[in-house]
């Protein structure tokens, strides 16, 4: 490594953000800003430098500035029994976690469900939506504007769609406030997740709107009633993304062995908890713990994690039958691909290929829809574990035990 160029660094002759072009190697570049940081600031980075990431691949796709990785233990849950459209079989869910107990937990929820003939899932909506802003100088102009658009949707379509082959536009949706009017535009978007493809061909409608509509200006091509990575009930409504509904029947005699308790505790605790607290505390979650698993998967599997704000919102219902426990959660904004952004990287690739669902599908789209239905079925497997150790009071037993080493401190 030249000392000439850590030097120039160091005297501030070369900025960090330079070197990849200055020296066209990101990897070389990665190293070289390691060591500036290490001299800088007199730390040791040597954990942080031990990777099998290649910067060529990475940098101008999914990070800059870069000096390493960052590593977090992947464990692993099933067999997972999943009857989908798409998931079909016995599957392992990775699950990259820091904290103990979540991949015990979600393990024997799977055990749970497998033994009592595997989980149910669905896929209801996909779609992915971006929601440009535009503003009107007057409320019936805005009234104007918004029949403008459907009546000429077909010609917007065409020109969002010349930007994208796998982004079809299958709906825009206006919203109205004062002299703004939000257009909520709707894509499919294959096996990408999609948020990037959509911006892009929502920039391109949203300047044959302008030309042809020279009254609207558009203020913002995202004016938050997308709405991306922030909870919010228009998601929760409307669903952004996919949104799916994964269900099982536990059988009573796996509810007391496999899980401990009752279906009739499990459906109390689900009830005052899940519906009743969640009501009292104005959540747009009614769950015990979507987001612990959504997570979990979400850094396995390279998704965007910022969007597991609105991919954990969803609903957990249960119910007593004949002894037998019925549950099901619903996740009205599930947002993953297989394809793009992090789903590229080395380690990413190997989860989804865990799963059986690296890269495009056959048919396009199909693998982000699998990829869907099992991570619907972990969280119900991951929530109807919480609420059973929850309803034998041994949750605390459990974090001890797995989050602590054993010890009582």
């Amino acid at each position: 490594m030249s000392d000439e160029v850590l030097s120039k660094l160091l005297k501030g002759e070369i900025r960090l953000h330079e070197l990849d072009k200055l020296l066209c190697d990101s990897n070389k570049a990665t190293d070289y800003r390691r060591r500036f940081l290490e001299k800088k600031i007199s730390v040791q980075l040597e954990n942080i430098g031990k990777y099998s990431v290649d910067f060529n691949e990475v940098v101008g796709r999914n990070c800059e500035n870069t000096i390493g990785v960052a590593q977090i233990p992947i464990g692993i849950a099933g067999p997972l029994m999943v009857e989908g459209e798409y998931a079909k079989g016995e599957y392992f869910i990775p699950l990259a976690t820091t904290e103990g107990a979540l991949v015990a937990s979600v393990n024997r929820g799977c055990k749970a469900i497998t033994l009592s003939g595997g989980a149910k899932v669905r896929v209801i909506e996909d779609k992915m939506t971006r929601a440009p802003l535009f503003v009107l100088p007057s409320i019936a102009d805005a009234v104007d504007f918004v029949k403008w658009v459907k009546e000429h949707l077909s010609d917007i379509k065409a020109e969002a769609e010349k930007t994208t082959r796998h982004g079809k536009l299958v709906d825009i949706e206006p919203f109205i406030a004062g002299n703004n009017v939000w257009l909520r535009f709707k894509f499919t978007t294959g096996d990408a997740m999609g948020m990037n493809m959509v911006t892009i061909a929502t920039t391109r409608a949203a300047e044959f709107i302008e030309e042809n509509y020279p009254q609207a200006k558009c203020i913002a091509i995202s004016g938050n009633m997308c709405v991306d990575k922030k909870p919010c009930a228009v998601n929760f409504l409307l669903g952004r993304g996919k949104t799916v509904v994964a269900e099982a029947e536990i059988r009573k005699e796996i509810v007391e062995k496999t899980l401990r308790t009752t279906a009739e505790e499990i459906h109390e605790v689900n009830v005052r908890k899940n519906l009743l607290g969640s009501a009292r505390a104005f959540s747009l979650g009614f769950n015990a713990h979507f987001a612990n698993i959504i997570a979990a998967i979400f850094i396995a599997t390279g998704q965007d994690c910022a969007q597991i704000v609105e991919s954990s919102m969803g609903i957990t219902w249960t119910e007593v039958r004949d002894g037998n426990l019925y549950i099901s959660v619903t996740l009205p904004s599930l947002e993953v691909g297989t394809v793009g952004g992090g789903t590229r990287l080395p380690t990413q690739r190997e989860a989804l290929r865990i799963l059986g669902c690296e890269g495009s599908g056959d048919p396009p789209g199909s693998n982000a829809l699998k990829l869907a239905e099992i991570i619907a079925a972990a969280v119900l497997a991951g929530e109807l574990n919480l609420l059973a150790v929850l309803a034998s009071r041994t949750l605390a037993k459990a974090h001890i035990k797995l989050g602590r080493k054993g010890k009582n401190s």
